[in-house]
């Protein structure tokens, strides 16, 4: 079996030696080559065409960020971020690589890890994050199903029911910063109802999320507090926080320490199940790109319960995994293209009416 060519790119001589030494532990991997700044990652990448690049942010002449748009505009590889979660400025310009097509981020090492723990996950996240160029095809499955997604037009064509909308669900993963940045800025400011979103981002990273997403989209944007009324978030979003389940219950934001779902917490099918008890067939719940099956069940509980169900479709999505398990159960009623669905969300509530 062929190995799995590595290029690395990190300024430290310490860190990068720890990067390498890691990488070659793992005989299913190969540095082909590394490099010290962004500019020189470039060249690198460009010469040798590797299966997977670990980047780091702050680097001379060109910064990681810049490296990232530059790759991913010309050569696209897939990336991984390996980065500080510490500096405010590092962690923007980490949301930033997501949003322009960075695959996964990771925290260096800290030094403070259990043995093993932090090598562990470096080599998955590695082996995870090569696969993502890789696209499952299951159009022939999916046409065998009975349930199976039909492609979403106009909200004309929609067979819409006569209860008003209330809110939006919103799960995502892998892709997910891009994704949300471009669903969101379809939202026009009058745009009323709540949104709900649960994102599967690296702890680390996450606690700047909400205000760096509300920069990039001129929307109110928080992550839940436990116990907040849904109606107080008219026209506003909130995102499930850092290692936290979020659910509605009685009308009113919870947050839980409850076991992990599909290795997640917080989990979309938490939500997604939680807001079929509540309020089922007055909510619109997508499912985007993410790799894994979180949020699949829960949105098949949704669509059971009533709810206007959409899952981005394989073309558009950066991983076609969490839409493709939610399509293969029947989940999805209607598929759509990512730069359809903030328009379609807007036909939705303005042909249903938001909730007054």
């Amino acid at each position: 079996m062929a190995k799995t060519r590595v290029l690395v790119v990190e300024d430290s001589m310490t860190v990068r030696a720890r990067l390498l030494e890691v990488i070659a532990s793992d005989p299913s991997l190969e540095v082909v080559g590394e490099a010290g700044d962004g500019r020189a990652a470039i060249q690198l990448c460009e010469r040798l065409r590797p299966d997977i690049v670990t980047l780091d942010m702050m680097l001379p002449v060109m910064t990681g960020l810049a490296a990232t748009e530059f790759i991913m505009a010309h050569f696209p590889t897939p990336i991984l971020v390996v980065s500080a979660s510490f500096n405010r400025g590092e962690v923007f310009r980490t949301y930033d690589a997501l949003a322009a097509g960075a695959v996964d981020v990771m925290e260096k090492p800290r030094g403070d890890e259990p043995p093993g723990a932090w090598e562990r996950e470096f080599l998955s996240a590695l082996r995870i994050a090569a696969r993502v160029r890789v696209i499952t095809h299951v159009r022939a499955r999916l046409g065998a199903l009975s349930d199976r997604p039909r492609p979403l037009g106009p909200a004309r064509d929609l067979a819409l029911g006569s209860q008003a909308l209330r809110l939006v669900a919103i799960g995502v993963s892998t892709g997910g910063p891009s994704a949300l940045v471009e669903v969101l800025s379809a939202l026009p400011a009058s745009f009323s109802a709540p949104v709900l979103i649960v994102l599967h981002l690296a702890a680390p990273f996450a606690a700047a999320f909400a205000e760096w997403l509300g920069n990039q989209v001129g929307r109110k944007i928080a992550y839940a507090a436990d116990g907040e009324a849904l109606d107080a978030v008219r026209g506003e979003v909130r995102l499930a926080p850092p290692d936290r389940h979020m659910v509605l219950r009685d009308g009113r934001l919870r947050l839980t320490d409850d076991p992990e779902r599909h290795s997640c917490r917080p989990s979309v099918d938490v939500l997604f199940e939680s807001l079929a008890l509540e309020c089922g067939a007055e909510t619109a719940a997508c499912l985007l790109t993410g790799m894994g099956r979180d949020g699949a069940l829960g949105l098949l509980a949704l669509r059971r319960a009533g709810a206007v169900t959409i899952g981005q479709d394989e073309a558009s999505s950066i991983v076609y995994g969490m839409p493709r398990e939610a399509a293969l159960i029947g989940a999805v009623e209607h598929v759509a293209s990512l730069a359809d669905v903030g328009p379609l969300l807007v036909q939705l509530f303005g042909q249903r009416g938001n909730r007054p």
